[in-house]
């Protein structure tokens, strides 16, 4: 039985209410009643118009799925279909161009193209990572990872290894940083001279800072398409004793932008959770975050990273920051959480809590009076996840308002982003826009979760096209080129970002090289990168695209993708797959779903590395477990495959799973018994997955992760 406190006629666990009290409250200039009372306004004052949203998605699923079978064996065509989904208010009319009216966004967001993290706020070591990865080694990413075409060898340094290495950097030098004459390759030395570099560059404009003496200088700034990048000059250095220059590292301006997650990628279930996942973004606000990990075998504290001060050009100092610009994701409009109860005992919707609890800690940013902010323009970046709709953004709009009254707020001092994942979102992009023309920062693509949605509007429409093939198809096309196309027509650049998806294998660099340049060429000033190292590669494509040319560029052309090329349901016509073609996807998907949902109920791991059916290993969460069980669930809804033969699939791969695992000490074996929480969450998400809302598999998740804690609770006996 969780403990619990009153706190204006709300029921909060005491685990959440002792930390804000205690942490959250002091500092923030906001009164500790002023909080919970706003927070109890708001609950009972919006919870009904929550429901009604819910409500509204489920009927209009309804509403689709009763056309879907009744055109089941007499086709409508595309233009019917559209008429219907019209009069049933699921696609709405478009309004007037407009652009949108947000102000005081920070350059990262505004102005400078570059990669975005998304990491689990959970797990401090992650968050603290994700932050400092403002500036990553260029050499370090290129000898760690296959960015080369090979993997290094274990044992001692590679001099040859780290001559490719030294290469490939001057190649880049001379892409994005040109001489005037000569290449960086050829270069003897590197100074500064009436505060330009010599050599001199091609376009002298580009050397903004440097520090140590300018005859001798210790690190050069250098800046091309808003991006800095870093020449660091010690001859006392392994590397750079045996460069003709003592350049030792290539240092790149990477994660500009870092969403610290609060959805997808942790598995939070009670206030316990809640309040590990707000101290920890509380931290990243008051820059105090701090977290002891062993290295080399010893004890390490990591913390943020400090500013970066140069001279400039001109003799004047120059300060740089040295973190990425943090944005919170908050939770959705679905879930409730037993954190808080409301008057009558219910749950209360997270994400009410979210936009409550997130904020607060924000103001401890704002009210800095000295050393490094995350926001220099005084904003709070909060980023809200599956919306469907203009209703539910301007929904979470009213959200916002409500915390910034309550906190004493400026109106839009907020500013949200708008994750486009949700099929009747994508097709009323531009009117969701709208709903939040004020306070929009970021709009993005989320392909997994939009998959998902795909899968579950269409569920009666026939069975779906493999996982795989997903990519090819004609709405995945439209949605990717319509996002950006109507940010560019309402506005967005120089206010807000426009964002890509996720690269999912974060240990095929040399891949991500070759391809995720396509991201800025589309248009897109940010892309969500797994992990540190990849930001700092990624960054080179920022250096290669000028994204704001680019832009401008497609701003000229006019729209790409047609709503009805959106709206072409991904529906295997005429296919007949083979045996093997069917165990293959029905054993990728079973293995996807047990790898993460394993660690999820088990450990309460939120976003894991989990090999497909090849051995690549991919970054998981519950997105792409949405994709997972919902594929499967089509496929069984329409018989193309059979109970017995997923069962089978699932228990075959559980065992794989168990192999797989078998390193990790926390790791509770689902295989031979088949009994455990891990592997019943599984099947749930997979058998009662029809009756999951919009596809989702949070309820499932939460509900076993609970038990599992429950259970593990340790047990008070009376003498």
């Amino acid at each position: 039985m969780t403990d619990r406190i009153e706190k204006q006629g709300l029921q909060v666990d005491i685990r959440l209410a002792e930390f804000i009290t205690r942490e959250a409250i002091p500092g923030s200039g906001v009164d500790e009643d002023t909080f919970w009372a706003g927070l109890a306004a708001m609950v009972r004052d919006l919870g009904p118009e929550n429901r009604a949203l819910l409500n509204r998605r489920q009927q209009i699923q309804d509403q689709i799925d009763a056309w879907h079978r009744e055109h089941r064996d007499q086709p409508g065509t595309l233009a019917d279909y559209k008429t219907f989904l019209h009069q049933i208010g699921y696609l709405l009319p478009e309004g007037p161009d407009f652009t949108i009216d947000t102000t005081g966004t920070d350059p990262e967001i505004a102005h400078v193209a570059g990669p975005q993290l998304v990491v689990p706020v959970m797990n401090a070591r992650y968050a603290l990572n994700a932050a400092n990865a403002r500036w990553g080694s260029l050499y370090d990413a290129l000898y760690g990872t296959d960015a080369l075409g090979d993997l290094p060898t274990e044992g001692p340094f590679d001099p040859e290894r780290g001559a490719r290495v030294i290469a490939w950097g001057r190649q880049f030098l001379d892409e994005v940083t040109p001489l005037a004459q000569g290449s960086h390759t050829d270069t003897d030395s590197y100074r500064i001279a009436d505060g330009t570099l010599v050599p001199a560059l091609a376009n002298p404009a580009q050397v903004v800072g440097w520090q140590g003496p300018a005859s001798a200088p210790t690190a050069i700034l250098l800046r091309n398409n808003g991006l800095h990048l870093i020449l660091c000059i010690d001859r006392s250095h392994p590397i750079g004793a045996t460069d003709r220059v003592g350049l030792s590292d290539i240092r790149l301006e990477s994660a500009l932008s870092v969403i610290m997650d609060c959805e997808d990628s942790v598995a939070a279930v009670d206030g316990e959770d809640k309040a590990l996942a707000y101290a920890n973004w509380l931290g990243l606000m008051r820059g105090d975050l701090r977290e002891a990990i062993s290295k080399a075998g010893r004890m390490v504290v990591r913390e943020l990273a400090p500013d970066l001060h140069f001279t400039a050009p001109d003799g004047a100092p120059l300060t740089l920051k040295g973190r990425a610009l943090m944005l919170v994701r908050n939770v959705g409009h679905l879930m409730t959480t037993p954190a808080v109860l409301d008057e009558t005992g219910a749950e209360i919707f997270e994400g009410m809590l979210d936009a409550f609890a997130t904020t607060l800690c924000a103001l401890h940013d704002l009210g800095k009076t000295e050393g490094p902010r995350n926001s220099t323009t005084g904003a709070i970046y909060v980023v809200k996840p599956k919306m469907h709709g203009p209703e539910e953004v301007a929904f979470a709009d009213t959200i916002f308002t409500r915390v910034e009254t309550a906190l004493g707020l400026p109106r839009h001092t907020v500013k949200l982003g708008i994750m486009d994942e949700e099929r009747r979102t994508s097709a009323n992009l531009k009117e969701c826009i709208r709903a939040a023309r004020h306070r929009v920062a970021f709009i993005n693509t989320g392909f997994l979760d939009r998959t998902g949605d795909e899968i579950v509007t269409g569920m009666e429409a026939g069975p779906m096209v493999r996982k795989g093939d997903m990519k090819a198809t004609r709405w995945i096309a439209a949605y990717e080129d319509r996002n950006v196309d109507i940010g560019l027509a309402c506005g967005l650049p120089g206010r807000a970002q426009i964002g890509k998806g996720m690269w999912a294998a974060p240990d095929r660099m040399a891949e991500m090289l070759a391809t995720k340049i396509a991201h800025p060429r589309a248009g897109a000033s940010c892309a969500w990168v797994p992990s540190p190292t990849a930001a700092t590669l990624h960054a080179t494509h920022y250096h290669r695209i000028d994204v704001g040319a680019r832009q401008t560029e497609l701003a000229t052309r006019g729209p790409r993708g047609s709503l009805d090329d959106l709206l072409t349901l991904p529906v295997a016509q005429g296919i007949n797959w083979s045996d093997e073609e069917l165990h293959q996807e029905i054993e990728n998907n079973a293995q996807g779903i047990l790898g993460y949902v394993v660690r999820w109920v088990d450990q309460g791991i939120g976003c894991s590395k989990v090999p497909d059916i090849a051995n690549v290993a991919l970054m998981e969460d519950r997105a792409t477990c949405r994709i997972s069980s919902q594929a499967l669930v089509n496929w069984l809804h329409h018989g193309v495959v059979s109970p017995e033969q997923v069962m089978s699939a699932l228990k075959k791969m559980a065992a794989v799973v168990d192999r797989q695992n078998q390193g990790d000490p926390a790791y509770r074996p689902m295989a031979p018994g088949f009994d455990g929480a891990a592997f019943r969450a599984a099947c749930d998400l997979v058998f009662s997955g029809r009756n999951q809302p919009s596809g989702y598999t949070e309820p499932v998740l939460h509900a076993h992760r609970r038990q599992v804690k429950a259970e593990r609770q340790p047990q008070v006996t009376e003498a």
